[in-house]
């Protein structure tokens, strides 16, 4: 019996690879648990990934790991590897540690670590080699443009859903409400006009109790939910379908999952995946260290094109957007101390409550 399992751990890792023998692939992404079409990282990831191979003719595959394991994250590394990979795209900070390992055993190979940065398995220890190289993004400012656009567009009483309280999921959030009351200062209204739930489910899925609570708040007259941690936002989506609210989605353009989805506070995973890509074949690859992506090199946003706001324009979107270029606006980092406590946050208009 265990003969047979391995038979089928191998099988399950190689599907997505079944290629020609001695065929090999110069450019290679290994899939989180999700697939190249998951509306998220992974497709944002490849996405970038293909757009430069198909533009240079430069030979390209997927790998999808057996399981969620850094065992089985590192056997996808190399697999790619040994099939001819020069640069290997890891799309999530479950990669971190695989990384950690694959840099150090394979120098000549680079690696790109989208949202991460790679560490020992105790966090003791960190390094970037110089064949690797961690991508970021200000989610602080993607977060800063969502909440400034809900309270532009009429919206006043809203709630911020997250998963788990890392860093980019708190940054999401203090940008939310540091967005949220800088429109609400332009605006000129009273203190205590903008109300803000704050909620961390703890978790990435979609759960009942992660719809129930939302609903809870839909029906108490939250207008808009920002759901920030992957599957939770399935969750805040069906309550928003049955109550007739508003979503706004991360990380990627979620309008397609649900018609309650009116924008998407978004990471631009295709345009700095191409770019880090386009940097190695330039001979310019920013090993060793972050590459971080923000609104000053188009990093971070709002999908203007297909979001549903009611009053607030393309005109006040370019506005808005050129003073977090500019650096008008500073930018609110999170603080390791604070456990993701939206009280850090120096507000006066907007009230939030903590949802327990």
């Amino acid at each position: 019996m265990k003969k047979i399992g391995l038979i089928l751990l191998v099988a399950l890792v190689l599907l997505p690879g079944c290629s020609k023998k001695g065929e090999t692939f110069d450019l290679a992404l290994v899939t989180d648990l999700g697939t190249i079409d998951d509306k998220s990282f992974n497709q944002g990831s490849w996405e970038g990934l293909v757009q430069y191979a198909n533009e240079y003719k430069i030979s390209h595959k997927y790998y999808q790991p057996a399981e969620q394991s850094d065992d089985s994250y590192l056997t996808a590394v190399d697999l790619a590897v040994r099939g001819g990979a020069k640069i290997v795209v890891t799309p999530g900070f479950l990669f971190e540690v695989p990384i950690f390992h694959a840099q150090d055993r394979y120098p000549n190979v680079h690696f790109i670590l989208v949202d991460g940065s790679p560490h020992d398995a105790s966090y003791s220890t960190f390094k970037t080699g110089p064949n690797t190289v961690g991508v970021h993004y200000a989610e602080d400012q993607a977060g800063f443009l969502a909440g400034y656009a809900a309270v532009k567009d009429g919206s006043r009483r809203l709630g911020f859903m997250g998963g788990m309280a890392v860093p980019a999921v708190v940054r999401f959030g203090y940008g939310f409400v540091q967005g949220a009351e800088y429109a609400a200062n332009e605006l000129g209204l009273a203190p205590g006009s903008i109300t803000i739930n704050y909620h961390y489910t703890g978790a990435f899925a979609a759960t009942p109790e992660a719809q129930t609570m939302a609903a809870s708040w839909y029906n108490s007259g939250i207008e808009v939910i920002f759901a920030c941690g992957g599957a939770v936002g399935n969750s805040v989506m069906a309550a928003a379908e049955q109550t007739g609210r508003k979503v706004i989605g991360v990380d990627v353009d979620q309008s397609g999952e649900s018609p309650s989805v009116i924008t998407s506070a978004m990471k631009e995973l295709r345009s700095s995946v191409y770019s880090i890509i386009s940097a190695y074949y330039a001979g310019n690859f920013p090993g060793g260290g972050d590459a971080v992506f923000s609104a000053a090199n188009d990093g971070v946003g709002l999908p203007m094109e297909t979001s549903k706001f009611q009053s607030f324009s393309r005109a006040d979107y370019d506005a808005i957007f050129e003073k977090l270029v500019s650096g008008a606006i500073p930018r609110m980092m999170d603080n390791p101390e604070d456990n993701g406590s939206p009280s850090v946050v120096p507000v006066r208009i907007t009230r939030v409550t903590e949802v327990r």
